[in-house]
């Protein structure tokens, strides 16, 4: 079966994707930080898809950590996708960039930038060994847009982006895809933004858009995911 990791995979947008790809027949190999939530996800999704699921609780940010998980990847045969989904967002809520904690954008970038990079590097012999290895970057609107209080967490997310476009020249053999999910009801979009009430998407109404993007495999770049459940594949932007 095809072998898909997915870091930030216990809860929110990692788990939905974690459900989808389980539901398409891939073992999977999930990262999180808080264990006891990762491993009652992964229990949950060994019962109810029959697939294989490797828990490796941990922070991306973390060289170690990394190199356990495309391990655990290579336990289950190898790796055909990686999802880099982890975040932080620099500062909780958000706040304007003369507010900004220089450490907090730090940690942005090192989770959100320079962690991401460290995995793909760790797992790129595996993922150059798939017949049809792929990397996923999960973006923001906010990477292209000047939306108040988004700025440290925004820069952080163009700087994946552009990673991720560079990645995808550097690697022709492999698709390199900057997805745009938009905005969703998420524990991360509450804590940016704790007193926005307006109701928004559910991380699993977009997941189908991502199995698109695996199973039809268009051409590297940035999409969004709102414009995939709509029409034909394109790239452009989206929402927070």
């Amino acid at each position: 079966m095809p072998v898909a990791m997915i870091t930030g995979g216990s809860k929110g947008l990692g788990r939905a994707l974690a459900e989808a790809l389980a539901g398409a027949g891939w073992d999977l190999v999930l990262d999180a930080r808080t264990a006891g939530v990762l491993e009652e996800t992964a229990r949950e999704l060994r019962e109810r898809y029959g697939t294989r699921v490797v828990a490796v609780p941990g922070d991306v940010t973390d060289a170690a950590h990394r190199a356990d998980l495309v391990a655990a990847a290579g336990s289950l045969g190898g790796l055909d996708l990686l999802v880099s989904n982890a975040s932080v967002l620099g500062a909780e809520p958000l706040v304007r960039l003369d507010a900004l904690p220089l450490e907090g954008l730090r940690r942005a970038l090192e989770t959100n930038v320079v962690a991401a990079l460290g995995l793909v590097q760790e797992a790129l012999p595996s993922l150059r060994a798939s017949e049809a290895g792929a990397v996923v970057v999960i973006s923001s609107d906010a990477a292209a847009e000047p939306y108040p209080t988004w700025g440290g967490y925004g820069a952080s997310k163009a700087a994946l982006d552009q990673l991720a476009a560079v990645l995808g020249e550097e690697e022709p053999g492999l698709r390199v895809w900057a997805v745009d999910p938009g905005d969703m009801a998420t524990d991360l979009y509450a804590a940016a933004v704790p007193d926005d009430a307006d109701p928004r998407p559910s991380p699993e109404s977009v997941a189908p858009a991502f199995l698109r993007l695996v199973r039809e495999r268009p051409a590297g770049g940035r999409y969004a995911a709102p414009a995939l459940l709509e029409g034909p594949a394109g790239q452009g932007g989206g929402a927070r």
